[in-house]
């Protein structure tokens, strides 16, 4: 028997998603979104409600109306039409398994072409702005340590701001070497070093309550556990003052902390496949986008190419090794 287009869709959002390919809440949401906005588009398009529509009525003539709609009546991005693409790729994906009769029609569907677009700008705060904001952040009050604490994680973890939502105690390992457990997308796990100043305020934190191993780390009143946009609600009320404005604005977010950590790792000389670890990046491509971000080495670089440049090869080893403590403690132990 033939499944319904309803059936199909609740198993789709029930079980292929969170099941099968493991995705977290935020990227389900996501995912509703994409399919809700086309199956009113195409209960608009046959004059009919929602509750009657049936396979047949995912054309691919449709989606390409959809996908046209989103960019010239919606007026969404290239970048929110590529991504509304790819969802509803993925639901067809999962309709050709579902109903091999759609297979067609899905083939077309994953033929349809990504737009071009330039890639977003990749912001981060530079080392004196990140000592400023920290210097700025109250010392005072009963909230003042769990901020504190908040805005060091984020900057010592790069951990994106769901897994911040969900961290518990248990995913704690204070002790030295401390670190931390992120529960990341994909329902994938990794762990965290933590520096001796983060561990010390996590420490504190979790000292002023009494915890079980599934509290919350982070929490709003009542010891609820903060959401992702109470978290974002605390870091924007300390970083405003940071925002740049002009061509290329600038505004202080949880993500910004991400890829703070991300240029600093790569600013002190951390392997980019470390740093890809350290953030949860599925592709490396996406963790070698930080090295076009750091300007400072690139204009050290253009200062050493340059010439008649006094800096030499040698010298700039001699440099190396210097600043290299653990290194010269090991030759230092031969």
């Amino acid at each position: 028997m033939r499944p319904s287009l309803g059936t199909l869709v609740q198993s789709f959002f029930t079980d292929y998603l969170p099941m099968q390919k493991g995705l977290r809440l935020a990227s389900i949401r996501s995912y509703r979104d994409t399919i809700r906005l086309f199956l009113c588009f195409v209960s608009e398009q046959r004059g009919s409600r929602i509750t009657i529509l049936a396979l047949d009525d995912l054309t691919f003539e449709r989606v390409l109306e959809f996908l046209r709609h989103l960019e010239q009546e919606r007026g969404n991005s290239v970048r929110t039409r590529n991504q509304r693409r790819a969802a509803l790729n993925t639901f067809f994906a999962y309709l050709a398994v579902r109903a091999p009769e759609m297979l067609a029609i899905c083939q077309q569907v994953a033929a349809i072409a990504v737009k071009r677009t330039s890639l977003p700008d990749t912001n981060y705060l530079e080392r004196e702005e990140v000592t400023a904001l920290f210097r700025s952040l109250p010392r005072r009050g009963h909230l003042a340590l769990r901020d504190r604490s908040l805005l060091l994680f984020l900057y010592n973890t790069g951990a994106r701001v769901q897994e911040v939502a969900d961290l518990r105690f248990e995913h704690l390992e204070l002790k030295p070497p401390a670190k931390v457990h992120l529960h990341g997308k994909g329902d994938k796990w990794r762990t965290c070093p933590l520096w001796d100043e983060t561990a010390k305020h996590l420490q504190e934190l979790l000292a002023q309550r009494s915890t079980s191993p599934r509290d919350p780390v982070f929490c709003a009143a009542r010891t609820r556990p903060l959401t992702r946009f109470g978290i974002y609600k605390i870091v924007r009320r300390h970083g405003a003052s940071f925002d740049t404005h002009g061509p290329k604005p600038r505004r202080v977010s949880p993500h910004l902390f991400r890829h703070t950590a991300a240029c600093h790792l790569l600013d002190s000389g951390v392997e980019v496949n470390v740093i890809r670890s350290w953030l949860g990046h599925v592709s490396l491509d996406t963790t070698n986008r930080y090295a076009e971000l750091t300007l400072r080495a690139k204009a050290e670089a253009l200062r050493v190419c340059e010439l008649g440049s006094a800096i030499s090869a040698a010298s700039l080893a001699r440099v190396a090794w210097k600043d290299d403590k653990t290194l010269l403690e090991w030759l230092n132990s031969l």
